[in-house]
This record gives C-alpha cells, sequence and structure tokens, in this order.
C-alpha cells in the first residue's frame, strides 16, 4: 500500500477562471456564470452539458421565465443554449463520447417517477433536439430513485442504479424501443453507487458498486454470470473507469484507499485518505475530489452533500510514477468535466475554472531541479516515461544519472544508465570514463550491449576482443563469437585480426571459418598454426572461384610442405573439380576447369611434383595450354640433359623426341628449336628444322659436325626444294683441305644433271682446294663442254631456219604489194557453208558470209578468226612500248640486283633498248602510208601465227 504523505506534488496544470468575452468598449471581462441550481453535469461532443432543478434569480411574481427541467449546452464559444428536457427537474445526464447521443433521466411529475429519455443532437423536433425514445426507470412493481447512469458507447446496452440496490439492465438498440429489452440484472439491499461498462476485444462486463459491496457482470454470456470482487462499497460519483494505460480498471475511492479491480480480481491500492466526493479518469491521471480535512464530514451514501458549501480538495493523482501532478483547493465543486483538452471545474456559485495541462517540455523542466537536486532520477525517468519524452531527452536523463552515479563511485549502476543511452549518447563519452584497469569489466558490459544493439564500429569490436583477453574471460569470448549468423553484432573481420593479435588463433580460426572469411582462415592456418595439411583440406572445400585463387597464393608454400597432396588438389582443380565439402550443385561444375598453365609457378624448385603434374595434365586433357607443353619439353630436356645412366637417358630421349612430334609446337616452333639447342638436343634440333623446312639449317649443322655422307643425304633428300643445297655443299667441300674428291664428284655429277651453275662457277669454286686436281672436274668439263657444242649445233640450225622464215615472209609481203590478192575460198570461215553474196575477204585468206560477220565481228576493218591473235601480238608491243621508258625502275633493279647482267638480258628481251614504230591510226590523204603500215600489221600477224 502506498503512502500518500510520501508522494511528491507538482504543479502540472494552470488554473484559469472561464471569463465572458471582452466587450467593444475595451472593459475587462467578468467572470462566466452559469445558471443557479446545477445539480447534474457531463460533458462530450464539443460541449458542456448542465442540468438540475434551476430557478429564476429575478425571485418575482410576474416573471413568466419558466426554468425548471432544463438542458443547457455550453460550447466552446461560450454561447449558452437550452431546451426543456422535464418539467420538473433533471437528476442524470449521459453524453456519448463517440455518438451524438444524450441519456438523460429526471421527472415530469411530483413524486418518485423517473422518466429516461434518449435525445439525438443532430436531429431537430420544433428546435430542440429530437427524443428518439422515453420509457420510465422503475426496477419492478415499485418506484425508487434512479442513483446513477451508465451506457456503452455501442449503444446497445444501458444500465441504470437504484438506491434499493436494483439494477436495471437495457440490452438492444437503447435509442428505439422495438429493438431493446429491459430487465433486472441485480438486486440488494445496499444503493447503487456506480456502474461502469467495460469492452475488452469482444467481451463485455458491467461493473456494479454499492456502499457495501463491488461485483462484476459478464454481459457476453448468456445468464449474465457474475463476480463478488469485495465486501466495500464507496459513495456516489466516488468510482470510475480508467484508460488502456491501466488496463481498464475500475476504481473505487473509499474514504481509507482507492482500489482497482479488474473483472475478475482485485488490483493495487492505493491510501489516499479523507471523504472523497468525485473520482474521474482523465487522460492516465486520477482526479478526486474530497473534502477539506478541516471540514466537518457530510454525506450522502456515505458519499458528498449536495448542498455542502465547505472547501474541496482537487487532487490530479499520477498513479504510475506516484506523484501528485497537480492539487487546489475550490468552493463547492458540483463536478469534474474533460473536454476540449482540458479539465473545467464548475462549482456551486456557478463559476467555471479551466486546469490546462502544461506541455511535456514544460513539466520537465519544472521539475527536472527538483528531482535532480534530490538525486530522484528514477522518477525523472519515469516521469519523462509517462509524458511521453522523446528518446533523445531520456538519454540525457540516463547520462545524467549515470554520472551521477559515477561520481558517487558506484561504476556498476552508472554503466547500466550509461547502457539505456545506447544510439543517443556518443560511445566515446563513456569509453574514456572506463579505461581504467579496474573497471574494465564495466567497459565490457558496455561494449557488449553496443554490439547487441549493431551499433559497434570495427574500433568498439577491437577494445571489446582486448578487454575479453586482458580478463582472460575465455567463456565470455567464445559467447561472443559464436553466436548465430543471424546474431551477428560486429565487425568479423576486426574480430578476426583481434584475436590473432592476441593469440588466439583457434578463435580467430573457428571466426573465419563459420563466417567464410576465407583468406583468413587460411593465413592463420598456414602462418601462425603452421597446419598445412588443414589448409589444403579447407581449400578442397571451398567453391571453384574461390579455391582457384587461393591455390595461386597459398600454392607454393602447401608445395614445400605437403608437395603430394597440392599436386592431387591442382590435377583435380584443373580437370573435372568438385568441392569435397558439396558446396556446389552439379549444375554449377560444368566447365570450371582452371588454367593448368597458372599453376606451373606453385611448382618452383619441385621438378619431380611438376613432372607429374604436366604429363598427368597433357593425358587427361590434350588440349592443354601450349605453356604446359612448352614446359614439359624443357622439363623433360633438361632431365635427359643431366642424366648418367645410359639407359634412362635413352628413355628420356625417346619421351623428349615423342613429345616434339605430337604436332603441339608448330605455332611455337621458334621457342621449342631454342630448348633443344640449349640442352643440345640434336635430334629434336634435326627434326625441327626438317618440321620447319630448314634445310639449309640441317646440312649446316651436319657441316659443322663434318658429317659429309649426311651432306650429301641432305642434299638429294631436300636438293628438289632447294636447289642451293649442291651449290653449297661443292663450296663447302671446296674448302676442305681433306681429301673429299669422292663427295666433290657427287656433287659435280647433280649439279651437272640439273645444271645448276655455270661452268666457269664451278671452276672457280674449287680452285681454292689445294687437293682437287684437274682430274676431278675432267669428267665434268668434258661433260659440260659437249652439251655446249650440242647446243651451239641447235642454236644454228634455229638461226638458219629463221632465216629462210623470213625471206619468205619478205617474199610474200612484196607479192601482196606488187600482185593482186585472189580469193578463192569456197567455204565461210564462221558457219563453213558454202559462200554466198554479199561475202567479206580478208587479206589473211579468210572470207566470210556478210550476215556471219556482222554477227561476229566486233570491228568492220579486223578479220574475226585472226582478231585474237592479232590482239595478243599488240598487246605485247604496247606492253614492251610501256616497259622501255622504264629508266628510273631499271636503274633501281640495277643497282640492288646482285647479277646486273641478268636485268639487262631481261630488258633487253622485252624490246627496251630497240626503236620501234607501231602506226595504228591512218593519217588521212596519205594512201601509200596507208599501205605500207597496212602490210607491215599483216606481216607481224603472219609471223605471230607462223611461230
Amino acid at each position: 500500500m502506498a503512502a500518500y504523505l510520501q508522494w511528491r506534488r507538482f504543479v502540472f496544470f494552470d488554473r484559469e477562471t472561464v471569463r465572458e468575452p471582452a466587450g467593444p468598449d475595451g472593459a475587462a471581462a467578468k467572470a462566466f456564470a452559469l445558471p443557479p441550481g446545477i445539480a447534474v453535469c457531463d460533458s462530450g461532443r464539443g460541449s458542456l452539458v448542465c442540468g438540475g432543478f434551476f430557478f429564476c434569480s429575478l425571485m418575482c411574481l410576474n416573471c413568466d421565465l419558466n426554468m425548471e427541467g432544463q438542458i443547457w449546452f455550453l460550447p466552446r464559444s461560450l454561447q449558452l443554449s437550452s431546451f426543456q428536457a422535464y418539467k420538473l427537474r433533471v437528476t442524470h445526464l449521459y453524453q456519448l463520447k463517440q455518438h451524438s447521443i444524450l441519456v438523460s433521466i429526471g421527472e415530469d411529475e411530483e413524486g418518485i417517477n423517473p422518466l429516461v429519455k434518449v435525445w439525438n443532437l443532430e436531429k431537430r423536433d420544433g428546435g430542440n433536439p429530437l427524443c428518439t425514445r422515453i420509457f420510465p426507470a422503475i426496477p419492478g412493481n415499485k418506484p425508487t430513485v434512479v442513483s446513477c447512469l451508465t451506457v456503452h458507447e455501442n449503444l446497445n446496452f444501458m444500465a441504470i442504479g437504484f438506491a434499493d440496490g436494483s439494477v436495471v439492465l437495457t440490452k438492444g438498440d437503447i435509442t428505439r424501443d422495438r429493438h431493446s429489452k429491459t430487465q433486472l440484472l441485480h438486486e440488494g439491499s445496499y444503493p447503487v453507487t456506480g456502474l461502469a461498462f467495460r469492452q475488452s476485444g469482444k467481451t463485455t462486463h458491467l461493473f456494479v458498486v454499492t456502499t457495501e459491496n463491488i461485483q462484476s457482470y459478464l454481459l457476453s454470456v448468456k445468464d449474465y454470470p457474475h463476480l463478488e470482487l469485495d465486501t466495500h462499497g464507496c459513495g456516489l460519483r466516488c468510482s470510475s473507469l480508467s484508460d488502456p494505460s491501466q488496463d481498464l480498471q475500475f476504481i473505487v475511492a473509499g474514504n481509507e484507499c482507492v482500489y482497482l479491480y479488474q473483472p475478475d480480481e482485485r488490483g493495487p491500492c492505493f491510501a489516499f485518505e479523507g471523504q472523497k466526493l468525485i473520482v474521474h479518469w482523465y487522460r492516465g491521471y486520477l482526479i478526486i475530489v474530497s473534502k477539506d480535512r478541516k471540514a466537518s464530514p457530510k454525506s450522502e451514501f456515505a458519499g458528498n452533500e449536495a448542498q455542502n458549501s465547505d472547501k474541496q480538495v482537487l487532487n490530479i493523482y499520477d498513479l504510475c510514477n506516484k506523484f501528485i501532478a497537480y492539487s487546489s483547493v475550490f468552493d463547492d465543486i458540483v463536478d469534474v468535466l474533460a473536454e476540449w483538452g482540458s479539465l473545467y471545474v464548475l462549482t456551486r456559485d456557478g463559476k467555471i475554472h479551466v486546469l490546462q495541462e502544461k506541455d511535456t517540455q514544460t513539466k520537465l523542466e519544472a521539475c527536472k531541479f527538483m528531482l535532480f537536486r534530490k538525486n530522484l532520477f528514477e522518477m525523472a525517468i519515469n516521469l519523462a516515461k509517462s509524458q511521453h519524452l522523446d528518446s533523445d531527452g531520456l538519454s540525457e536523463i540516463f547520462r545524467q544519472y549515470g554520472d551521477h552515479l559515477y561520481n558517487k563511485g558506484n561504476h556498476d549502476g552508472a554503466i547500466q544508465q550509461y547502457i539505456r543511452t545506447i544510439g543517443k549518447l556518443e560511445p566515446s563519452y563513456v569509453i574514456r570514463k572506463f579505461l581504467d584497469a579496474q573497471r574494465i569489466h564495466n567497459l565490457t558490459a558496455y561494449l557488449q550491449m553496443l554490439h547487441l544493439q549493431s551499433l559497434a564500429n570495427a574500433d568498439h569490436t577491437t577494445l571489446l576482443l582486448n578487454c575479453y583477453t586482458k580478463l582472460k574471460d575465455s567463456s565470455k569470448l567464445e559467447e561472443f563469437i559464436k553466436t548465430s549468423e543471424s546474431e551477428v553484432h560486429f565487425d568479423v573481420e576486426t574480430a578476426i585480426k583481434v584475436l590473432r593479435q592476441a593469440g588466439y588463433y583457434s578463435h580467430a580460426v573457428y571466426l573465419a571459418e563459420k563466417h567464410e572469411h576465407h583468406e583468413w582462415y587460411l593465413k592463420i592456418q598456414l602462418e601462425d598454426i603452421k597446419n598445412y595439411q588443414e589448409a589444403l583440406h579447407y581449400i578442397g572445400k571451398l567453391p571453384f572461384e574461390q579455391a582457384e585463387s587461393n591455390m595461386k597464393r597459398y600454392g607454393k608454400i602447401l608445395m614445400h610442405h605437403v608437395p603430394n597432396e597440392t599436386t592431387e588438389l591442382l590435377k583435380i582443380l584443373c580437370t573435372d573439380y568438385c568441392p569435397s565439402g558439396g558446396n556446389e550443385g552439379p549444375g554449377m561444375l560444368e566447365g570450371k576447369k582452371a588454367n593448368s598453365e597458372e599453376f606451373i609457378p606453385v611448382f618452383a624448385n619441385n621438378s619431380r611434383e611438376l613432372k607429374a603434374f604436366l604429363e598427368h595434365m597433357t593425358e587427361v586433357q590434350a588440349d592443354s595450354p601450349q605453356g604446359v607443353y612448352d614446359t614439359l619439353l624443357e622439363l623433360r630436356l633438361q632431365n635427359w640433359a643431366h642424366e648418367q645412366d645410359e639407359q634412362i637417358k635413352e628413355k628420356l630421349h625417346h619421351e623428349a623426341l615423342t613429345l616434339l612430334k605430337s604436332g603441339r609446337f608448330k605455332t611455337v616452333f621458334d621457342k621449342a628449336l631454342v630448348l633443344c639447342q640449349m640442352h643440345n638436343f640434336k635430334d629434336g634440333v634435326l627434326y625441327l628444322y626438317e618440321q620447319g623446312k630448314l634445310f639449309q639449317q640441317i646440312m649446316h649443322y651436319h657441316m659443322q659436325n663434318e658429317q659429309y655422307k649426311k651432306v650429301i643425304e641432305v642434299c638429294e633428300l631436300y636438293g628438289e626444294q632447294e636447289a642451293c643445297l649442291w651449290e653449297q655443299a661443292l663450296g663447302y667441300f671446296a674448302r676442305k683441305e681433306e681429301n673429299c674428291k669422292e663427295y666433290i664428284a657427287a656433287v659435280l655429277k647433280h649439279i651437272e644433271n640439273k645444271n645448276l651453275m655455270p661452268p666457269l662457277l664451278v671452276v672457280q669454286t674449287l680452285a681454292h682446294n689445294s687437293t682437287a686436281t684437274l682430274s676431278v672436274i675432267k669428267d665434268y668439263l668434258v661433260n659440260k663442254l659437249q652439251k655446249q657444242s650440242r647446243q651451239i649445233e641447235q642454236d644454228e640450225q634455229r638461226i638458219q631456219k629463221y632465216r629462210e622464215e623470213t625471206t619468205r615472209i619478205r617474199l610474200e609481203i612484196e607479192e601482196l604489194k606488187a600482185s593482186p590478192k585472189i580469193f578463192q575460198k569456197t567455204k565461210c570461215s564462221i558457219c563453213t557453208s558454202a559462200l554466198e553474196l554479199p561475202s567479206v575477204h580478208f587479206l589473211c585468206g579468210h572470207s566470210f558470209h556478210q550476215h556471219c560477220f556482222e554477227s561476229y565481228s566486233e570491228s568492220d576493218s579486223e578479220c574475226p578468226t585472226c582478231m585474237p591473235e592479232n590482239r595478243k601480238v599488240m598487246d605485247m608491243i604496247r606492253a614492251q612500248e610501256q616497259k622501255r621508258d622504264l629508266h628510273d625502275q631499271f636503274q633501281h633493279q640495277l643497282k640492288c640486283s646482285n647479277d646486273g647482267f641478268s636485268v639487262v638480258a631481261d630488258y633487253f628481251g622485252r624490246g627496251v633498248f630497240n626503236k620501234l614504230t607501231l602506226i595504228t591510226d591512218l593519217p588521212s590523204g596519205k594512201a601509200a602510208t596507208t599501205i605500207e603500215a597496212g602490210l607491215q600489221r599483216e606481216l607481224l600477224m603472219h609471223t605471230k601465227r607462223s611461230t
């Protein structure tokens, strides 16, 4: 039970008296006054509603103003209005908050005959609100006084309490007689002093309080079961229903305590002494009007005295934070109403006092100084929360509370307050206070919470892990790093770095493996733990791309320590890689093969494993990169060159030569040749020379090794493709001082057969050999002279023939000049049919039908049959004419050529040095010249045909 006297008092409300609007003359406004005789009040829908037994203040006998049974409405504009609801008096009013419905109880005649009227304020009947329903308020056959009234906001329930202890419940549409049903819900021996509906979801309860007990009825169930909650009650208007902030509890104010009730049990109670007159609930506050302790108690049903003129105290309590938000003394309060966001206190003298709640910031500033001065931070925090202070304001209170506890030496309590500032207060403010080694556990707690709220940066993670390591708290460290994936609140990479630096390698490895920081995992395993086997196994579980990149990075280290296992993994990686952990599905593995050439540097100083790797790749992948074959060739040649055992060397020789003959070195011929030459691999060099058609190099190779027979064999094998080989062989043997007559004779024989060299050049070549006598070339010279003699005879015969042909042609030309030409052709040269007139004849001897000539001839002056040959001759003449003036070209070729005589002979044969005049067009008026030109052209054509 809370002690009332220990509660702090604040002034969270401003009190003012409602005044009438100022007049036009600027006179001071006087206090607004309600009509006298107010007995009941309520508020809602933007108005204060009042009723009671009014009387005319003029007190004159001739006054016709009838104010009995009036209901008054006071809007915010203070324009008072009323209508006649009853003939005598209004005893109860209930204004619904969500509907424009007003329920009233009053009397139209003397005696106990209360009437219930339901008014629709939105509809009018002759200027007054429309009365939708009237029925008598009688619990049974015996009339009794109505003590209290309540209506459910859904308009489906209305309860009326009576002084004889009865409660009448109306269920259904309370605005209509036809759709509602009235029944007696409760009977008792004590007057009913309070009623309240409680709606929770679909469940409806009705609280009934009398002067002696409290009961709860469940209206959502048939037969309306009820439960007695307590055996003491309260006076009239001393009960109310709280809002959801207090879980819709029923409040009952007795003279000793204030009790709170749930539908099925009693809740907390508060020791507020004094005779209670009025109880209301407003925005989380409990409003109690009680008698001043100096006044003598007077009550009605142990409650208030309507005509009491004693002083009364109005207290506004905050039950959650246990303080008094406002307290003031009033004269004879009629009721306290809530409307327009304020509280209105109506007093018996007709005045209205308004209590306006201060804004949150003002309230906090007003009380903060006092609370902080008295170190009542908990109350300040609770107050701020209840007033819905923003997070920044709350954080500032937490900070000041933390500073207060820190200065007092209560570091544990201080860190708890600082933790509540996370997200608002800069963490460095707190961290600097607890960097002392003696307070490291407080700093650890703060940093832990900072990480849990995902507000820590890399520096905070580093500091927290250093705290764990300083405290040697392995359990906390493991708990921090072994959280599930969804609960990670720190930078993993930073944590790994700190743990590695502190020597917690197992924790760092665990963290790296769990969060797939593969590089850190491998770096720690290889550089710190030296567990090469485990690192290699881990790489084998990675996806293809990551496994490939890590093998390139750490392959040399792994090859040095675990060469066999590393080689096997590389074989798999470059052929058909599949993670050992099954991290990739079958569909993701297609085509995922590493480039084996890129891993060759991994095998530095591990030639045995490199050879095994390269041979494996060439076997399983014939299309391996060229670098694989190049490296394998170099490796085999090295092994062959350094091997001492003849049998093994022969085997290595065969392997190297087989690799060369595999056809994989066509695009890198030069590189393979250099490798073979570097290692003096003769068979490989000769094979590559042969493949590259470097026949001269083959012969030079044998010449350097003085293998005379091989030189002759090379000439015989490749002499047809490259004739200069025989000339080079002759020059080679001519320079030898040894007796090479046999080889010289063989070379000369071939040169003679193929006519490869002039005899004079042969003689000049052999003149340098001191051992080569005339007998060596005797046969060659004799044969050569005989052939030349035969050639001379053939040339002389040909000359004689040409002379005779020239003489014949000249005679034929003279005959054409001097004698007529007789055309004796009887057939057309085109269609071979008998000639018929008209016909066309040419001096060449061809005759044509005129229609055949016109059809096939391209020119009227040329024979269609001779025209192709004539054109060839003409083209040759024009070509010679064009080329004979190419002086610059001739000079250039003459300077650049090694054999200037052949260039001169070529140009001489083209007729460049002949002066030839070719007449193609006939000048007019020169008939003789025309005949001469025609005869010359015919001669040229005839000569061409004859040859």
